[in-house]
């Protein structure tokens, strides 16, 4: 892995004295510089948001210009730490910069990073106002917004694992084609380390239970969970959730105190299909394990990089909707391939540079959500830095197992699954054949 990180910072490093040739010209905010933050960084850096400051306006921006420069060099901002080399690379929800965008803000911060022309800036680019919810562009006012109890988190103490319930005012089953979820204010998300929104309704047969880890059709399972990196899910098209009359949310916020009392809620914008319109696959938010069934296999001795696999079949055919890793500050690394039932192996992707700030959800581009077949197994590998040389390891003298706690740690990847019928299978497989040849 460290080979291949610096393979890629030379290549880098050849790149960009090869744009500078190419452009002596010194980049201007207005006309090079403004396009890119308002394509790739503004939805965070703006006011009103948990971002540290705002890179609207050149004003704002140009105390930051080294900053900036070292953030992007090192590919930690825009939170995009998916390895561009190996597995799926075209992503839905792709934030990351190009080499092209990445050496013109480069030599922008080099050139003393001039404002330019106040003529070239482009018009400001529009967000929702605040507190407005961010697919409401695309769909118009959600259908349903769910909100859970309020709770205090005081200044100082041990994390809080915040667990109420809301009842779903349906009286007749309706079908969801996106969700939004968000702490109510810029304060909670200071609090608020991810929040998990489980499904309680009686499905046939199942126990009306909400196991975050199945994809049974008799449990309802997760509706969305939210962390910072990770807003929303639309389902695509002609796929979705079920929601029933009775149903309820069961809530799961994980507090933690960061020195001053903050009470806040989480909300859960909820998109409906029309009335009577009954899409034709069913999305399961599924737990894909990296340490066995019930993570009691997660082993990381003091002073230790440390590797963990689980493996998960799946009982039909398959579509993977997107891969989001999720561990603590000793996380490092996540892969997930898929085991053919010929024997192959694809893997479909690595994020080599995990960070524990940004759970980032990689939502798959249409045409390369992986379809894979029945009996494929699913195997994610897992690697944890228990070193000195992990900047967010709180003691690498002590040794590290399970746990809910930020200190404890935890190792799986949250993937919507979207089952289908063999025949779709064999039809989808006749069609992708045909492509090829």
């Amino acid at each position: 892995m460290r080979d291949a990180i610096c393979a890629r910072a030379f290549a880098f490093a050849l790149f960009v004295p090869f744009c500078a040739a190419a452009n002596n010209s010194a980049p201007t905010f207005t006309r090079d510089v403004a396009p890119i933050l308002q394509e790739k960084c503004q939805e965070c850096h703006r006011p009103g948001t948990a971002a540290p400051m705002s890179l609207m306006t050149y004003e704002e921006t140009r105390p930051w210009a080294r900053a900036i420069r070292q953030r992007v060099l090192t590919r930690n901002m825009p939170p995009w730490h998916i390895d561009k080399t190996v597995g799926i690379q075209h992503f839905a929800n792709d934030r990351s910069l190009t080499d092209a965008q990445i050496a013109m803000l480069v030599r922008w911060a080099d050139s003393g990073a001039p404002m330019g022309n106040s003529k070239d800036m482009p018009a400001p680019k529009q967000f929702p106002e605040d507190q407005g919810w961010l697919l409401a562009g695309q769909f118009g006012p959600p259908d349903l917004v769910l909100r859970s109890e309020d709770h205090t988190m005081p200044a100082h103490g041990q994390d809080v694992w915040f667990k109420p319930l809301t009842e779903v005012p349906l009286t007749e089953p309706r079908w969801v084609r996106a969700v939004e979820m968000r702490p109510s204010t810029t304060a909670g998300r200071r609090i608020m380390h991810h929040v998990l929104a489980r499904l309680i309704q009686s499905e046939q047969g199942g126990s009306g239970t909400a196991s975050a880890a199945s994809d049974d059709p008799g449990n309802a399972g997760l509706l969305m969970e939210w962390a910072i990196g990770k807003n929303f899910d639309i389902y695509r098209p002609d796929t979705g959730k079920l929601l029933l009359p009775g149903a309820h949310i069961w809530w799961e916020l994980h507090l933690h105190a960061v020195g001053e009392a903050i009470r806040d809620h989480a909300e859960l914008a909820v998109y409906l299909y029309p009335k009577g319109q009954e899409p034709k696959y069913r999305t399961y938010l599924t737990l894909f394990n990296a340490a066995g069934s019930t993570g009691a296999r997660l082993d990381i001795p003091p002073n230790s990089v440390a590797e963990s696999q689980g493996f998960h079949v799946l009982r039909q055919p398959a579509r993977l909707e997107n891969f989001q890793p999720h561990m603590h500050l000793r996380g490092k690394a996540m892969a997930m391939e898929a085991t053919l039932p010929d024997g192959s192996v694809r893997m479909l992707s690595y994020v080599d540079h995990f960070n524990f700030n940004w759970m980032t959800n990689y939502i798959y581009a249409d045409d390369d959500a992986p379809m894979l077949p029945k009996g494929t197994i699913i195997h994610v590998t897992a690697w944890h830095d228990n070193t000195r040389n992990n900047p967010n390891n709180p003691d690498p003298d002590q040794w590290v197992g399970f746990g809910d706690r930020t200190v404890d740690e935890m190792a799986h990847a949250w993937v919507n699954v979207t089952y289908i019928s063999q025949a779709d299978y064999d039809a989808w497989l006749a069609r992708r054949k045909g492509k090829t040849q």
